[in-house]
């Protein structure tokens, strides 16, 4: 009989903030992160405005890079501290205050649900919201990390994200700033045999009630990057037709009790290749 893994709980995990110029918005958001998790690590990225200062007087781990090294060295950096610490799971968070801390819990329980997956939080939910551009730009993104990964997802640009400990301590993943992202979902899936999971979660925009900073993501030089990151990939694995119709013919996986939002139930079963 197999023995089912222990259950995570809000102590097993580390939730890991890549920081660069957060001064607007990084103490609601740390404070946030404590009230579900007693183990936060912000990295702070090279900021220039104040931001690791702001949250000196808090119970956190705070990792200062002197210079900006971008948002993978962050998210490598972050994932060495906490399992240096002893974190089973790592929670990422963006910085900005777009992210909701009060999703955390909700992953922790899709984790234990789906043991062997990262858990995407997916921007389903009041998706009008989104400015087209970067609708557009998330679709082709999801369009081509499911083709590397082999099978469908949504939301691959959600930095709102749970990683096994497994994930966290992958070497070698190729990539810098948000194509280490891409990339930590193609090297789970492909090295790991890790499924994705995507749980529908509210995501914040500028709006009368809200002010953010200018997002770091800049849609079409980023975009360009991970597409032409993900091409290699692709094409590295082989078989490039094969595995276009294959992945075509999944759904994406969406942890979604209501059924609101279509997906499988039964987990994908991608391949490992070293």
């Amino acid at each position: 009989m197999t023995e089912q893994p222990a259950r995570l709980r809000p102590e097993d995990i580390a939730v890991v903030i890549p920081a660069l110029n957060e001064a607007l918005r990084i103490r609601e958001v740390v404070e946030d992160a404590l009230a579900h998790c007693p183990r936060v690590i912000v990295v702070d990225d090279g900021s220039d405005d104040g931001t690791a200062e702001l949250i000196a007087d808090l119970p956190v781990t705070v990792l200062t890079h002197p210079q900006r090294r971008g948002k993978g060295a962050s998210l490598r950096d972050g994932f060495a501290e906490a399992l240096r610490q002893g974190a089973k799971a790592v929670a990422t968070m963006d910085g900005d205050g777009q992210h909701s801390a009060a999703d955390i819990p909700r992953m922790i329980d899709s984790a234990n649900r789906y043991p062997d997956c990262v858990i995407v939080g997916a921007r389903l939910r009041k998706r009008g919201c989104q400015p087209w551009y970067r609708r557009i730009g998330n679709d082709f993104g999801d369009w081509g990390i499911s083709w590397a990964c082999g099978f469908r997802m949504v939301d691959t640009q959600s930095g709102q994200r749970l990683y096994p400990a497994a994930a966290c301590a992958m070497q070698d993943v190729p990539g810098e700033d948000f194509v280490y992202e891409a990339q930590m979902l193609i090297s789970s899936t492909r090295r790991l045999g890790l499924g994705v999971v995507a749980l529908p979660v509210d995501t914040r925009y500028a709006d009368a009630g809200h002010a953010f900073r200018k997002s770091h993501f800049r849609l079409w030089r980023d975009l360009r990057l991970i597409t032409a990151h993900v091409v290699l990939q692709v094409l590295r694995h082989g078989n490039v037709i094969g595995a276009y119709r294959r992945t075509r013919g999944t759904r994406p996986m969406v942890d979604d009790p209501t059924g609101k939002f279509a997906g499988d139930s039964v987990r994908h079963q991608p391949t490992h290749t070293g």
